[in-house]
């Protein structure tokens, strides 16, 4: 006694092309907006690491500011200077501590525009220039 399987020939299984195509589409679009994306986080995370560098040297604001600029040359970093950056005095340690932002055009006339901020004090607390908050 063999048991005859049964096949249903009305139900149908996988993906339609219309339905991959729409997903292809949808992870086009995530993957184009990582690539814009990504570089200018990697640029602020390097940011970060050289003003940690810079309070390292433990020197003047000039030494400070030197160093920044020494390892801005390296990692490739052209969204700030060492002139914006923005040095206070906090219980006798010295602080540095940056604001820019930065537009990624994504389609046509349709930008991201994010805001990036650091500093090496421990309480997160970004000193604000004068001048900056003019502008």
């Amino acid at each position: 006694m063999q048991e005859s399987k049964r096949y249903c020939l009305d139900a149908q299984r996988g993906v339609s092309l219309s339905g991959l195509i729409f997903v292809l589409a949808v992870v086009g679009c995530i993957a184009v907006f990582a690539m814009k994306v990504f570089p200018t986080f990697m640029e602020y995370r390097a940011i970060q690491s050289a003003i940690v560098a810079a309070k390292d040297t433990r020197g003047t604001i000039v030494e400070m500011k030197d160093s920044f600029n020494k390892h801005a040359d390296i990692d490739r970093i052209d969204s700030i200077t060492a002139k914006d950056l923005v040095f206070s005095n906090d219980n006798g340690q010295q602080q540095i501590s940056y604001a820019y932002k930065k537009i990624i055009p994504i389609i046509a006339n349709v930008s991201l525009m994010i805001d990036y901020s650091g500093t090496t004090d421990k309480s997160g607390k970004v000193a604000i220039d004068p001048e900056a908050a003019i502008k």
